[in-house]
């Protein structure tokens, strides 16, 4: 019998028992062969015509296999059927193992035949591994299964998708996803097995979040491949699915990766308030729904807390992905305190992490208001962590999570994770609170070391602006002065020391009172520059020798003006300062050509000194680098915009240095800033009176009658008794040393100053004299007679000088 019939469409091509690969025979109860099939030719070499009607031993047993073969047909005969591997000889002689399917036929005349049904042993070996290992797919693999038919409909699942579901795996056949999914994980899913039925394109590992209807607290996530069924023929039979259950791994994965971002983000700057910021942009939403940082008072000022305190605490930083969870929450600043029995006060007491998986309604054991708490509760707040924040063995506050939105409550490994995120912030905060304290520690001796007030000088009108740098940089040493000095003239100082921290604020401390020291003697700024100069190299020397290992470089810039309001001459010296910028009376901003001069610290380099007759009313504008180059500018620029900002009409100082702050500056510049205005006044020449008297004699009694009619017309008669004894020594001293013309001025604004100059460079000096001199008593007498004087050098002799008190009844000329 030959079988030529058609492979049907359902037969496997790889099923080697299917009836286009496998050979078939048919034995009658003799066993002998009365069909043969075209399959049986092509795998024994046996011809139909060579085996039909002989007995199956004759043409096919060895004789060494007739043992076994008999076993089989015994075991055939007993179980009316038989599957197994025997050996068959070839034509060519030699053996092939075969497997076989064997079954009873019946005919209609009762006579029983064998279809023999078999293939190459290696073929049906690895038939039945795949059909083993497809086996093992629906009844012992940990990876869910599942067919779906081309309405996504489920045709089979496996043990694993059963238990998944939690449905026995015979009561999925039929269903849909969305049976047993919550419908925007359905809708996701069916349009991805969509696209495979369509495409033909599989899906490979394509993860997604997923909850169950049975569970929908609990977000799982899946990791899904699938690919789509066909037959030979290519007609679509459905998509097989193959779902794990990755939720472990993704989040264990995403908290590495919050680590990895908590590590990059939190702690970027030296600032408290900001690193509580970083804590809570970090941890919301990516671990919880609102999240607030309370920090003990004395951390949140940058102090020390006490080891045992629990409050009060300051609110620092809060956040939330709902504008209502900032509602019911205290607002940033807030000051409070956590009642003892909250999980709050309990975390911060006994140092360690609180987990309340579950808030019950009714419960306010979790804040310090009452009213706030039934408010979080009616908002969905249900899960709840609070985590100390403890650095070195100190605890700093406390951080509080919360969820609302998503309905699985915090674990374990949250709270693992909020500790890593606890521990990192309270190191940032611990060393932001440590530079906070240093930093201020630096600004108060800074400012400290400044002028708290500038007082009211009949020479200028002054207005000026500090700021320090922001926290990050460190104070740095700039500084500012307006110093007095004699015959109503006055003092302009800007300086600027290397460097930041408290090593530039003390040396600009030094050198600050340098200056005054210097400005005192009535020296000329290029001297009082050199000796700065001295000053600073003295000092590098002295941090040398200190600190030998880790030398500093001690260095400054300063630019030293005089302005004289008698004479309207200002005269300026810098060494390595900005230039200062003056403006006219009539807003026009003026160059000023002044020598640049070298760094102080450099040693050995000369200064000069330029003179500027200012008109009155001119604007002198001194500044530090800082505000020049603020914002990342070069000085050209940072100059071009400040004149700009300086220009056009006549406005107070205030509402000047307000306008410079607008265009030059940022909200905290990088360094130092010091500006520093002076509007220049002039004496009227009615307050002043000068003569030149010749070397003579009689020079001091000619200055006497002189001053004693000028007083008698400012209506000061009651002074013109001291004031001649002081002109006429001073006049005498300059007679009898000098040896050349005598200057005499007189200036009355607030008090009364003489003047005496002439052309001796000696120094006079005040001394005590005996009963029996006749002289030395006359810089006795004016010590005694003025409330101050002193004496400047200038380049053509020296100036002795005299102040009195006016005491001028109310209304007269003068007062």
């Amino acid at each position: 019998m030959h079988d030529t019939s058609p492979t049907t469409l359902s037969e496997s091509p790889d099923d080697p028992f299917s009836v286009h690969q496998s050979a078939s025979a048919v034995l009658d109860g003799r066993g002998r062969v009365v069909a043969w099939s075209e399959q049986a030719t092509a795998l024994l070499g046996h011809r139909a015509d060579e085996v039909l009607g002989r007995p199956v031993r004759e043409v096919l047993v060895d004789r060494g296999d007739e043992a076994l073969i008999a076993e089989a047909t015994a075991a055939c005969l007993r179980e009316r059927g038989w599957f197994g591997l025997l050996p068959v000889r070839h034509r060519a002689g030699h053996r092939v193992y075969v497997g076989f399917r064997a079954r009873r036929v019946q005919r209609l005349d009762a006579s029983v035949e064998w279809l023999l049904v078999g293939s190459l042993a290696e073929d049906i070996v690895q038939w039945e591994i795949d059909r083993a290992m497809l086996d093992g797919f629906f009844r012992r693999s940990p990876v869910g299964v599942a067919v779906l038919g081309p309405d996504l409909r489920i045709l089979r699942v496996n043990r694993a998708i059963a238990r998944f579901g939690g449905l026995p795996a015979e009561a999925y056949r039929g269903l849909r996803t969305a049976d047993f999914l919550l419908g925007p994980d359905t809708e996701l899913i069916e349009e991805r097995l969509r696209q495979v039925l369509e495409t033909g394109r599989p899906i490979i590992f394509a993860e997604q979040p997923c909850r169950l209807l049975r569970d929908p607290r609990k977000e799982l996530i899946v990791s899904v491949s699938a690919f789509r069924m066909q037959d030979p023929s290519g007609r679509v039979l459905g998509v097989t699915e193959i779902v794990e259950d990755v939720t472990d791994r993704h989040r264990a994965r995403r908290r590495l990766a919050l680590l990895n971002e908590a590590g990059t983000r939190i702690g970027s700057t030296l600032d408290v308030a900001r690193t509580a910021r970083e804590l809570a942009e970090v941890a919301v939403p990516a671990l919880a729904d609102a999240l607030s940082v309370d920090l003990l008072e004395p951390v949140a000022r940058g102090e020390e807390p006490a080891p045992d305190a629990t409050g009060p605490l300051r609110r620092t930083a809060a956040r939330g992905i709902r504008p209502e969870a900032l509602q019911v929450m205290y607002p940033v600043g807030h000051l409070f305190s956590f009642p003892e029995q909250t999980a709050q006060a309990r975390c911060l007491a006994e140092r360690r992490p609180v987990l309340q998986p579950t808030l019950e309604v009714g419960s306010a054991l979790f804040s310090a208001d009452a009213a706030r708490a039934e408010q979080a509760l009616a908002l969905g707040v249900h899960s709840l962590m609070v985590v100390p924040l403890v650095a070195r063995g100190v605890a700093l506050g406390l951080v509080c999570l919360w969820r609302s939105q998503r309905p699985e409550p915090f674990e374990e490994d949250d709270l693992t994770l909020a500790e890593e995120f606890a521990g990192r912030a309270a190191v940032c905060i611990d060393n932001a609170r440590r530079y906070t304290q240093q930093y201020q520690a630096a600004e108060a001796l800074q400012r400290s070391l400044l002028p708290s007030e500038v007082p009211e000088h009949p020479a200028v009108e002054t207005a000026r602006r500090y700021l320090p740098a922001r926290a990050s940089t460190g104070v740095g040493g700039d500084w500012f002065d307006v110093i007095p000095l004699s015959g109503l003239r006055v003092a302009l100082v800007v300086g600027d020391v290397v460097g930041h921290g408290m090593h530039a604020s003390a040396t600009m401390g030094r050198l600050r009172a340098a200056v005054r020291t210097l400005a005192h003697l009535d020296l000329a700024p290029d001297e009082v520059l050199a000796r700065l100069d001295d000053l600073v190299d003295q000092l590098a020397t002295e941090q040398r020798q200190a600190n030998g290992n880790t030398p500093q470089i001690v260095g400054a810039t300063c630019l030293y003006a005089i302005y004289d309001p008698v004479s309207r001459i200002c005269a300026m010296g810098r060494a390595g300062h900005p230039p200062p910028t003056v403006v006219g009376a009539d807003g026009r901003v003026r160059p000023v050509e002044l020598p640049a001069g070298p760094p102080l610290g450099l040693g050995g380099l000369p200064f000069e000194t330029a003179e500027l007759e200012l008109e009155e009313g001119s604007l002198l504008a001194l500044y530090s680098d800082g505000l020049l180059l603020a914002d990342q500018r070069d000085i050209d620029q940072g100059l071009a915009l400040l004149r700009t900002a300086l220009a056009g009409p006549a406005r107070s100082l205030e509402d000047t240095c307000k306008a410079v702050e607008d265009a030059l500056l940022p909200d905290r510049p990088a360094d130092d800033v010091t500006l520093l205005l002076g509007r220049t006044r002039v004496l009227a020449a009615e307050q002043v009176a000068t003569w030149e008297l010749s070397a003579e004699p009689t020079a001091a009694g000619r200055a006497r009658a002189l001053v004693r009619g000028r007083l008698t017309e400012w209506g000061l008669q009651e002074l013109a008794f001291t004031t001649e004894v002081i002109v006429s020594e001073l006049v005498t001293n300059a007679y009898r040393y000098a040896g050349g013309p005598v200057l005499l001025r007189l200036i009355r604004d607030g008090r009364l100053i003489c003047e005496v100059s002439d052309t001796s460079n000696t120094s006079p000096h005040l001394r005590q004299a005996r009963s029996t001199d006749e002289g030395g008593r006359g810089l006795f007498l004016v010590a005694q007679l003025s409330e101050r004087w002193g004496t400047r050098y200038g380049r053509d002799g020296k100036t002795i000088w005299a102040e009195q008190p006016l005491a001028v009844p109310h209304g007269q000329p003068g007062a």
